[in-house]
Order: structure tokens, then sequence, then C-alpha cells
């Protein structure tokens, strides 16, 4: 049985669920040190141990309850703000038993009081933290003025009162700084979410055509500089066995629709070109836009005649398209797309600009000789 396996066996493996479980064991460990303190430490001249026991107990069944509470907590839809209430709640309790107990060293337990707001910040609000705080404060008042009124010898009500005032002080000090600590936290969440979706937005805009949401250029490059360092299977790319086909796609008389159309309709068939010809490839498969109305096609793994049949599919679904404006009208007025390309495939360990430059050429041929067409060079 390794550490990862018992880790997810006593914590889960939800990464809620596992932050909730770290508090609560950070919260457990802390109670269960002073208990052992009390209990070792003392020889019942301070404390009677029978007390001490019974709060040890307490403290356990509390504990107990609190771990099945937190796994179970999805099932019965208890959220994190409520079990970090109820584990302030407890602690609250806990310190007023204390200090019922412990004689001359309860002035020690008043510290626990902040150590329970504090705690609890990581999962309330300022609000929630601050009536929290009221609630200790009302908890351990409450137990400080019973004991002055019913043991004054041991509990002076003036050294009460004074210590109330001290514990007050500093317990809404420490509530107010960690309310403070909590906004900021919170605002450094929020950031950190609006920077992260910057990079991502960023890192779109850097490697994604806006407009047909391809590969741009930039990004091709990269992909094809990759490809070229690509080893499958032991064997250099490039080879007979694993060729890589290349393939430069030009939409015809593209210039002519954005001056008879416009701009918005020559938009709209570009995208409708790309969703068309990206559904005809494999998911290894690249597209970019190269520019303009060019398209360069990447076809890893793949011989020049596989590579053409699936250009020439491309090609038949493209001459299908139609472009419809708002009240479906054929905003091209019955006109075709189509598109000439030049395909090739890589030659041994040759570099894939030289391949792209002979699919150019190949696509030159293509448009001289009429286009719509697919010409291999």
């Amino acid at each position: 049985m390794n550490a990862a396996f018992l880790s997810r066996l006593v914590f889960g493996s939800d990464p809620k669920l596992r932050r909730l479980l770290f508090y609560f064991t950070g919260t457990a460990a802390l109670y269960t040190g002073f208990m052992w303190l009390f209990l070792s430490v003392n020889d019942g001249a301070l404390v009677r141990r029978a007390d001490m026991l019974a709060l040890c107990a307490y403290a356990v069944c509390a504990l107990l309850s609190f771990y099945v509470l937190i796994r179970m907590s999805v099932r019965l839809g208890v959220g994190p703000t409520t079990l970090a209430a109820l584990q302030g709640v407890f602690g609250i309790t806990c310190n007023m038993w204390c200090y019922s107990i412990v004689g001359p060293l309860r002035g020690a337990t008043l510290m626990g009081l902040m150590v329970v707001v504090v705690f609890c910040t990581f999962a309330l609000r300022p609000r929630q933290t601050l009536m929290l705080a009221a609630a200790g404060l009302l908890g351990m008042g409450t137990t400080m003025w019973w004991h002055q009124a019913h043991d004054p010898v041991h509990f002076p009500p003036a050294v009460e009162a004074l210590t109330f005032a001290i514990m007050a002080a500093c317990s809404l000090s420490v509530t107010l700084l960690t309310g403070v600590m909590s906004k900021l936290r919170a605002r450094l969440k929020a950031q950190k979410a609006e920077l992260v979706k910057a990079v991502e937005t960023i890192r779109t805009l850097a490697t994604v055509d806006e407009l047909t949401t391809l590969a741009n250029r930039r990004h091709m490059n990269e992909v094809l500089a990759k490809e070229e360092r690509r080893v499958p299977g032991g064997r250099a790319c490039g080879s007979a066995e694993h060729p890589t086909a290349i393939a430069l796609l030009d939409i015809d008389f593209f210039k002519q629709i954005n001056d008879r159309h416009g701009h918005a309709v020559g938009d709209e068939v570009l995208r409708s070109f790309a969703a068309a010809a990206r559904a005809e490839l494999r998911s290894g498969d690249v597209l970019a836009r190269w520019g303009g109305e060019e398209f360069l096609l990447m076809l890893p793994d793949t011989a020049e005649d596989a590579a053409r049949a699936v250009v020439e599919r491309i090609r038949v679904r493209v001459g299908a398209l139609r472009v419809d404006g708002p009240e479906g009208e054929d905003m091209l007025d019955g006109r075709r797309i189509s598109f000439s390309a030049g395909l090739t495939a890589r030659r041994g360990a040759e570099a894939l600009a030289d391949t792209i430059g002979r699919a150019d050429k190949a696509l030159y041929q293509a448009k001289s000789s009429g286009r719509d067409r697919v010409l291999t060079a």
C-alpha cells in the first residue's frame, strides 16, 4: 500500500474535497497537540484529569464526525461555508470548556479563539468571519461572566473583565485584518483568473486565424518545423513508407467575389470553405490560412495518390457550397465556389519549404490551365 493510495483513501481524489480535508487535518492536529500537552504535562495539580478526559472525548467525537461530514459533504449538499462555520462553533465550544477547567493556564486558551478565526478565513466571507468572531466573544464572555459570578476567588471579576477586554480587542483586530486579507485573496484570485483567460486569448490569437478559425501562418510554420523533426517508427520523415503530402489551395476568382458582392460575402465564403475543407480531414491533418484566399494543407503519413483523393473530396464538397443571406437568398447569385490546388509529397528528408515551393508551382499551373482543378508536382 503506497503513499499515493493512502492519500486518496484518506483525503479522496476531488481537489476541493482534498483541500477541505487538509485544512481540517491542520485543525485536528492543533487540537490533538493541545490535548496531548495537557494530559502528558499535567499531574492533576492544575487540571482535573477527569475533566480533561471528558473534553478529549468530546473533541475526538466531534473531529470524527466532521471528517465523515466533509467526506460526505457533496452527497449531503453541505457547502464549504457551512462546514467552516460548524468547525468554528466547535472550536469556540472547545475554548469555552478548556477555559473553565485549566485553572491558571486559562489565559493561554484565549489565543485559540483567534486561531479559529484565522482558519475560517479561508472559507468564510469577511462578514461571516466577523459574525463568527462575535459569536466567539459572546461565548467566551458568557463563560467568564458565569465563573466570576459563581467562583470569584478563582475568577476575580476585575481580572476577568480586563482579560475579556484585551481578548476582545485582539480578536476583533485579527478578524478585521483577516477580512482585509480575505478581500485581497479574492481579488488576487479574480486577477489570476483574468490573467489565465487573457493568456489563453493571446495564445489563441497567436495560433488561430480569427476569421476561419484555422491555424494561421505563424502557427503553421511551427507545425511544419515540428513535422521536419518527426521520426515515426525510427525512420526519417518523408520516406517512401511515411511521406508527408503538402497542398496549396487557392479559391478561384476570390477578388471578383469581393468586388461584386462585398467583403462580408467574401468573408463568409472563406468561413464556409474552411468548414467544408476541415470536414474531410483526419485529426492529424493540418489546414492553415496561408494568406488571403490561399490555404496550406499538410497531410502527414499520406502518399501522393491518397492526398489527391482527399483534396478532390474537398473540391467536390466546396463546389456544393451555397452562401445564403439573412432572408435565405443566394448571396453569390448562383455562382459556384471552386478552388485550384497544387499538390506534392515530400521527397526524402528535404526541407518542407522546398516541398511547399513545388506545390506552389503546381498551383500556378492549375490556375494557368483553367482553374478548378488539382495538379501534382
